[in-house]
């Protein structure tokens, strides 16, 4: 048993991986990925009748290059499940599906599974077209619709003191400043009306039944659905096969312990089946579902560990990237491990195990309790 798991309730051993820069892959032998093809973009395969998987390209400077998006046939139309980021060559794409695939028959019903650029940038662009309302959980709904509201300057204001006190340094810093609000800049007008998702509803959705649960912690209310009669789980980034979803705490919550919110929610997919097949948003379908739970939990307790073993002297989240990541970094994802490193301090300081101090300088030392 890890250090961190006698430390904190209620988390018992499930698995261990190594600490890998986010990888948090399980032995290939693990998972099995029953359907060999991978569709080509614009193009679908069949995951059961009347459900299609569509994969949507991301921008060339994204760490990943697609995003999977699923069709679900209704008797007068399509539903679906995820938009694509909110670009040009998205929409281009979109028209090539509508056309193909869709067989020229309308979106009926829309469905964001949470906020992210990937997942919702498209959804007013889509809504407009098809004159329908986007379904999607309220917390992100309103959180798409803030932060696409929020001007360069005002991000910038909020942005620069958080990324200070995580010790960047002054490259970073001159980033922030000049990128502005990056998710503006990724998603188009955030449909102005929603359709509320819930734990625990029951949609029809192409004539069978689907079941939201919802994950926290990668997103603030990320909606998969789980359809007995498929046994069929569309796990958006909540449950990755190859990646560990990316856990971070940003600038409009700087003292949030996503990481307790994820490690928590993920508690609520262990009562499906284990041949149960897994829709992801990036990879591709899998079996081994609670294998991947196991993972997952496993990945984070290392980690966990190496956290507090960093801070045995006073060290920033900046320190700490150093120790988790490491593998080269791009201006994208060392945002992105800034927030990881500090969604794991944030964790552990909430446990009681870390005590944190800003100095003068605004900037935020984290050392063992």
């Amino acid at each position: 048993m890890t250090e961190i798991a006698r430390s904190l309730p209620g988390q018992q051993p499930t698995g261990r991986l190594p600490a890998d820069g986010g990888a948090g892959a399980p032995p290939p032998a693990e998972l099995s990925y029953p359907i060999p093809e991978t569709p080509d973009f614009a193009r679908t395969l069949a995951i059961a009748p009347g459900i299609l998987w569509l994969r949507m390209p991301l921008p060339r400077n994204l760490a990943l290059d697609h995003i999977n998006l699923w069709l679900i046939e209704e008797s007068d139309g399509w539903t679906v499940v995820d938009t694509g980021i909110g670009t040009a060559e998205t929409r281009e794409v979109w028209e090539q599906v509508f056309a193909g695939p869709m067989g020229g028959r309308p979106i009926r019903r829309l469905l964001a599974t949470h906020y992210h650029p990937d997942h919702m940038g498209s959804a007013g662009w889509l809504c407009d077209r098809f004159g329908i309302t986007l379904d999607a959980t309220l917390t992100d709904w309103l959180l798409a619709r803030s932060l696409s509201l929020t001007s360069d300057a005002d991000y910038v204001r909020g942005a620069l003191p958080f990324y200070r006190s995580a010790g960047a340094d002054d490259g970073l810093l001159g980033m922030v400043a000049q990128a502005g609000n990056p998710y503006a800049k990724s998603v188009g007008q955030v449909p102005l009306q929603v359709r509320r998702l819930q734990h625990g509803q029951t949609l029809t959705l192409g004539g069978r039944a689907w079941h939201v649960i919802v994950g926290e912690g990668h997103a603030p209310e990320l909606a998969t659905l789980w359809c007995p009669a498929e046994k069929l789980l569309i796990s958006a980034d909540q449950i990755l096969p190859k990646i560990s979803p990316n856990i971070s705490v940003w600038s409009s919550e700087p003292e949030a312990d996503n990481l307790a919110l994820y490690l928590a929610s993920m508690s609520r997919f262990q009562a499906l089946p284990p041949d149960t097949l897994v829709l992801p948003s990036h990879g591709r379908p899998f079996i081994g579902l609670h294998r991947r739970l196991e993972a997952l939990a496993g990945h984070h307790r290392d980690r966990l560990d190496q956290t507090l073993a960093a801070c045995e002297r006073p060290a920033t989240a900046a320190d700490l990237v150093k120790v988790l990541f490491r593998r080269p970094l791009d201006r994208h994802t060392v945002f992105f491990a800034l927030g990881e490193a500090l969604a794991h301090l944030n964790h552990l300081w909430a446990a009681g195990l870390l005590l944190r101090e800003t100095d003068a300088s605004g900037v935020t030392r984290f050392r063992r309790a």
